[in-house]
């Protein structure tokens, strides 16, 4: 028991509240910042990122094709 206590010694719980707000306050100045793309930079990067997605997918889809192809032949032989 002795031990709980020194590990949370310097926390009170009274005092949650004003550091949360004071945490979201920051946040909020933080947020403000932030360097936030455009809509169309967003919109570019979006259509990258699909792009990139479908191609891998693609990509995979015809290898994994291939190797059943090659499996079946090598099983079913």
């Amino acid at each position: 028991m002795q031990a709980q206590r020194g590990l949370f010694k310097n926390m009170k719980l009274s005092n949650i509240p004003g550091r949360l707000i004071k945490y979201l306050k920051e946040v909020r100045i933080e947020a403000k910042k932030v360097n936030w793309p455009t809509r169309q930079e967003a919109l570019k990067y979006t259509l990258i990122v699909i792009g990139i997605s479908v191609s891998v997918a693609i990509f995979l889809g015809t290898l994994d094709f291939i190797f059943t192809l090659i499996l079946n032949k090598i099983i079913l032989k």
